[in-house]
Formats: C-alpha cells, structure tokens, sequence
C-alpha cells in the first residue's frame, strides 16, 4: 500500500471535481473549487474522519468495498478506479459484464437528476445508484443483496415487489422480464445469469412456465403506470439512455406537463 500516493490521487481527483458534478449545491460560502472531504465520505457512505485520515496517510488499508465506493463518489473512469486498487495493495477488480462499476458519464448524469426519479441497472436488472426521488417512488432497491439484487428475481420470490405495478399489469411485466433475463442468460449462460435462472427454476413454478414458453423481444412500454402507497397510481413515460460498454442503463420517468401524475410527481417528495 503506498499512503503517500494514494493520499496525493484522491486529493487530486476531489480537487477535480465540482459539487455541481456530483448533484451538490454549491453554496454562497464555497471559496475554493473542488469538493470537500466531509462531501466526498457522505457521497462514499463513510465516516468523514475515516476518509480524512487516507488523505492524511494516515488509518488502516481500505477494503473493496471502501475503493469500489469512492471510486464511484469521485467518478472515477476503469483506469482510474484500478490505479486506485493498485494504490491501496488490492488486486485490481476483474473486468467482466458483472462489473457493478458505472462511467463517469452515466454518472454525471443520474447527478443532475435529482428532482426526478432516475436509476442506474445493470443487464441483469440490478440497482446500482438511485436519485432520491427514484427511492421515493420504488423504495431503496439498492440495499438488496445476493440474488435479490436483481428484479426478475425478486419478481417471482418477494409478493412485495409488485406492488409498484398495478395487479392488471402484473403478467406483462413477468413476461418481459423473463425475456430480458433470456438475452443475458444467452449471452453468458455460466456467469450471473445463469446463477439467477437456476434459483428460480428451483423456487418459483411461475417463473418456469413463463421460461418455458422461450419468449425473445418482448420489451417494456415506454408509458407505465406505477403505484404509490400515498399517491396512487401514476402515468409515468420511462426512457432508457444505454451504455454498451458497461450493458448498464440510466432509466427516468417523467410525466406529461400539466396532467395528473406530474402534480403528483411533485408531491413525492413531500409525502415519502
């Protein structure tokens, strides 16, 4: 582990970055550019002495999920998250499409969301990053592990995970679901997906029926309606902005101006 150049990397990088990058107002007593520790740990989801003391060469060897989480609160690209790893004395993340690492792009973007709800899924439907109006509408899908992280399997394991969708809906979105499951399984039938279908072959006769009747294609509507427990339901239009690099997709919604579900959409803060 090599503190000093560590230390010298992450402060560069902060430095680097603006709070506008990361979806942070910048308030009228900011008299330097670049983020602040205290901002760059709460956006790692870590404690701001804990981050304070690896900028200060200073505190025990950061695990995984310590780089893998400042590597995304500093948008760092793939070279850039490596070089961190190598820093610190890890082995660099293996490069594979279960990579859980999102482009800076993608997350500059999903940033400046943040009055609306937008996530960030991977191929196989699993939540990597949310806007807090998208945890307002769906709940926190990031906090899932194992299997669970993924949507088709929560789908046909976990009855609460439908009640986003109204009941009449429900056999459409296992059906696309399913098919979508299909194209990664295809893909790379030994690795994640492959993992996900044969849990839920084992555990759920709808989900195999449904597999069995070899469905391709079928896609989700571009206009959903979704339930809220205090709003109910709302029509919401959902665009995919895709990144093929990564096979990861930054979803929104959005409503029609002036219709019902947009003066409920700006109550969703307010009431969750």
């Amino acid at each position: 582990m090599d503190r000093e150049q560590l230390a010298h990397f992450l402060r560069t990088r902060r430095e680097a970055l603006q709070p506008e990058d990361v979806g942070l107002p910048r308030g009228p007593r900011r008299r330097t550019g670049g983020l602040r520790r205290e901002e760059v740990a709460a956006l790692a989801g870590m404690s701001a002495d804990y981050y304070g003391r690896i900028e200060q060469h200073r505190g025990p060897m950061p695990s995984d999920p310590m780089l893998a989480a400042l590597a995304r609160a500093l948008h760092l690209s793939l070279e850039e998250r490596d070089h961190l790893f190598r820093l610190a004395g890890h082995p660099t993340p293996r490069r594979s499409l279960r990579d859980d690492h999102i482009s800076p792009g993608m997350m500059r973007i999903l940033d400046r969301l943040n009055d609306t709800p937008a996530m960030i899924n991977s191929r196989y439907g699993e939540t990597l990053r949310q806007t807090p109006m998208a945890r307002a509408l769906f709940g926190d899908e990031t906090r899932h592990t194992g299997l669970a992280r993924s949507t088709v399997y929560r789908w046909f394991t976990d009855p609460s995970s439908r009640r986003v969708y109204p009941e009449r809906d429900h056999p459409k979105h296992g059906r696309v679901f399913t098919a979508n499951l299909r194209r990664a399984y295809t893909a790379d039938p030994r690795g994640r997906a492959g993992e996900i279908v044969t849990a839920l072959l084992a555990a759920s006769p709808e989900f195999a029926a449904i597999w069995d009747e070899h469905q391709v294609g079928l896609t989700h509507v571009d206009r959903k309606t979704l339930v809220h427990p205090q709003l109910g339901e709302l029509e919401l239009w959902c665009q995919n902005l895709y990144d093929p690099e990564q096979e990861q997709a930054l979803i929104v919604f959005t409503a029609a101006p002036a219709s019902e579900s947009y003066e409920k959409l700006q109550l969703l803060a307010a009431v969750s």
